[in-house]
C-alpha cells in the first residue's frame, strides 16, 4: 500500500534543517533536531552522519535504520509553510 505522501527530493541545507519535496509539489525545509532522540537517532546527532541521508522508498533514511514516517515529515513540512504565510515581518524599532 502506497504512503498517502512521498518525499521525492531532500536536499541539505545547514544544521539539522532537509529541503524537501513532495509528490504533491509541496516545498518546504524541515527542522529534523527534534525528533534526534532516541537510540537510533542518536548518531545524528553527530551532523557528519546526519549528513548522509538518503531517500528510501518515500522518505528520508540514514545508513543506521533510521527513518521518519514520510506523514509526519508532510506535516512538518505544512507547517513550516503556514509559519511562513501567517508570520507578519517583525517591525523595527526606532532608537531612542
Amino acid at each position: 500500500m502506497k504512503p498517502l505522501t512521498s518525499v521525492i527530493k531532500a536536499t541539505y541545507v545547514k544544521d539539522y534543517l532537509i529541503d524537501l519535496t513532495f509528490d504533491d509539489g509541496v516545498r518546504s525545509t524541515v527542522d529534523f533536531s527534534a525528533w534526534l532522540r532516541g537510540e537510533v537517532f542518536e548518531p545524528l546527532k553527530q551532523k557528519s552522519f546526519f549528513k548522509k541521508f538518503f531517500l528510501d522508498g518515500s522518505t528520508v533514511a540514514w545508513p543506521n535504520g533510521a527513518d521518519i514516517a514520510p506523514e509526519t515529515l508532510y506535516v512538518a513540512a505544512k507547517k513550516g509553510l503556514n509559519k511562513k504565510l501567517d508570520v507578519p515581518p517583525q517591525k523595527r524599532r526606532k532608537s531612542a
